[in-house]
Order: C-alpha cells, then sequence, then structure tokens
C-alpha cells in the first residue's frame, strides 16, 4: 500500500509518500480500507516533534489518527459480520491513518449513516464532536446574539449553522475578505473580517444597538479580547482556543462586575459535561450530518500531497476540515 511517513521530526516536506507493506490486523482488530483520512493540528506538532495530548512517536511513523473507509479484513475475536461496513474511527493513542489501510480497535469504530461522505465522517468525528461538545455550555434561542470567531474554520462552520437553526442572530468573524464571504454564505447574519480597521464597531452598528449574549472564542489574541466587549450584562465566553497564538486576556474582576462568566471548556469540562461519553457526542454528530442539520466545511488534498496540507493548514489557507483522500 501507499503511505505518509515521517523520518525526521521538522518541516512539512519532511512528509513522504512511499509504499509500505499493508498491515494486518491483530487480535480484536478490524483493518481499514480508506477513503478519507483527517489531519489535525495536533499532527503537524507531532511532524515537528512537540508533544501534546499524544507522546512524540517513535521514527520512521506514519501520521494520522482519523479514519473512514470500509471494514476489509478482521482480526482474532472480531465479529465477520463487520466486513465490508462504512466505518469512522480515532486510531487512539497509535498513529498509521495517512494510508491507504489502517487497523484499529473493533470496539472503538462508528458506522457511517447512510448517505454521509467519508471525508464528511471524519469532519463530524472530531470537530462535529468538538462543535457539540462546546454547545452543551450555551443555550441558544430566538433571544440570543452568538458571535462565532474563526467563523470559517471547522468548529466555527458548525456553530454558525447550529446558532442559526436554534433562531440566534449570528456573528460571524472571518480573516480576510475570502473567508468573510464563506461565513456569509454559511448563514450568518452578520459577517464581518476580523482584521479590518475597527470591526468591533461595525458589528455594534449592525446590532443595532444589541449587546452579544455569548462569545464563541476560538481565535484569542487581541480579536478575542475584543469580541468579549461585545457581551452585554450576563453574557458568556467560551474558550475552545487560540489560533491567534496567545489566549484572550480578560480582566477577571471587570468581567465579574459585568455578570460576564468567562470558561475554556476543551478538555476535563467538556468530558464532565458530556457526563464522559464522548463516544455519544460522535454519534450525534454523525447523525446531524446524516439529518443535514450540520454540513461541515472541508478541504481536502490527495494523500500524496500530505505535505502540502500540511503547510496549508499552519498558514491559515485552508476552510474548515482539512481531509487526504487516498
Amino acid at each position: 500500500m501507499h503511505a505518509i511517513r515521517l523520518h525526521e521530526f521538522g518541516p512539512a516536506t519532511n512528509l513522504r509518500y512511499e509504499s509500505v507493506p499493508d498491515p494486518e490486523p491483530a487480535p480484536g482488530q478490524v483493518r481499514i480500507a480508506v477513503a478519507a483520512s483527517g489531519i489535525h493540528l495536533v499532527d503537524t506538532a507531532l511532524r515537528r516533534g512537540e508533544p501534546g495530548p499524544f507522546p512524540v512517536p517513535a521514527l520512521p511513523t506514519v501520521p494520522g489518527r482519523e479514519v473512514a473507509g470500509t471494514v476489509d479484513r478482521v482480526g482474532e475475536g472480531v465479529d465477520p459480520g463487520l466486513l465490508g461496513t462504512s466505518v469512522v474511527t480515532h486510531l487512539g493513542a497509535a498513529p498509521g491513518g495517512y494510508a491507504e489501510l489502517a487497523t484499529a480497535d473493533a470496539d472503538r469504530l462508528l458506522t457511517i449513516p447512510d448517505g454521509v461522505p467519508a471525508a464528511t465522517a471524519v469532519a463530524m468525528l472530531g470537530t462535529g464532536r468538538t462543535t457539540l461538545g462546546i454547545l452543551l455550555f450555551a443555550d441558544l434561542d430566538a433571544d440570543s446574539v452568538a458571535v462565532v470567531t474563526a467563523a470559517a474554520g471547522g468548529i466555527g462552520t458548525l456553530l454558525v449553522q447550529y446558532a442559526r437553526a436554534a433562531g440566534a442572530t449570528v456573528v460571524g468573524l472571518a480573516g480576510g475578505p475570502e473567508k468573510v464571504r464563506q461565513v456569509a454564505a454559511n448563514g450568518a447574519d452578520i459577517a464581518v473580517d476580523y482584521t479590518a480597521d475597527d470591526w468591533p464597531g461595525k458589528v455594534r452598528a449592525q446590532l443595532g444597538g444589541r449587546a452579544a449574549t455569548v462569545v464563541f472564542d476560538g481565535v484569542g489574541g487581541a480579536a478575542g479580547s475584543a469580541a468579549v466587549d461585545l457581551l452585554g450584562p450576563g453574557g458568556t465566553h467560551l474558550i475552545f482556543g487560540w489560533s491567534a497564538g496567545t489566549p484572550t486576556v480578560v480582566d477577571p474582576a471587570a468581567l465579574a462586575s459585568r455578570g460576564i462568566t468567562s470558561r475554556s471548556v476543551l478538555g476535563p469540562p467538556m468530558i464532565e459535561r458530556a457526563g464522559g461519553d464522548l463516544l455519544t457526542l460522535s454519534r450525534r454528530a454523525l447523525t446531524a450530518a446524516a439529518d443535514s442539520l450540520l454540513t461541515p466545511a472541508i478541504t481536502e488534498f490527495p494523500l500524496a500531497e500530505a505535505a502540502l496540507a500540511h503547510e496549508s493548514l499552519e498558514n491559515r489557507a485552508t476552510t474548515g476540515k482539512v481531509v487526504l483522500i487516498p
């Protein structure tokens, strides 16, 4: 089979498209003929040799942990009835997703609903699940004014769709005219370029005196701080990342005086709010895609162009979930 291998930590150009032996499933595992592999920012950090949620891998390695495809072989102790089933899964601690074939634990598989493409399933497995997890901390209705930073990103795209479906007024922030157009096309009531001068003033003018009730903050930095300033008394600031490179800086005393709650929601808080059951969130995300309630934004690259995909993601030149297609 063909796979992407990393022999030395460093730039994206170190990712090589090579022929490698076909993997065989161990007991309790299946082999998946991969139709789509997800790229995550964590993958780019591990490629550079930087540990994070997962340890730095031994080299050489095949990166990637999110795959969708068809079960084509089962290991000992696995129901042969799984053969031919369309599945999506997170491989866990062991990578191996940037490949034409990948092995996975059978008990981690999720069946892909009919009509959901493999690339969409990969996007909803991680991005969709995280979006629904973030939304566990927000009660959106017709009285809500939701500000979504990084609204052209994978999570931001889905947050805009969900908030609109809930009847909220949605302010989508994105960097650059093209991404702003995408945010508007995705349904945001107000779409604004947060790299432009006095963008908060433009938002306030278009809101006509209404204040934001919730800020979904995946950008951080100056843009995140300016977004928090749009909140009215009793508002909520939910942090799920800082693509700007630094977290949003808030003054706890100033927020308390306005009755504003600010909290980070990824990791343990989300797991606790979900009752420790992230698989259920993933199933809900897949169902939402099957029912056309949520449609992820996806940027696809051929498997052989994994290096370009990594570079594009790191340079913020992609929209939504980045997916490799073997």
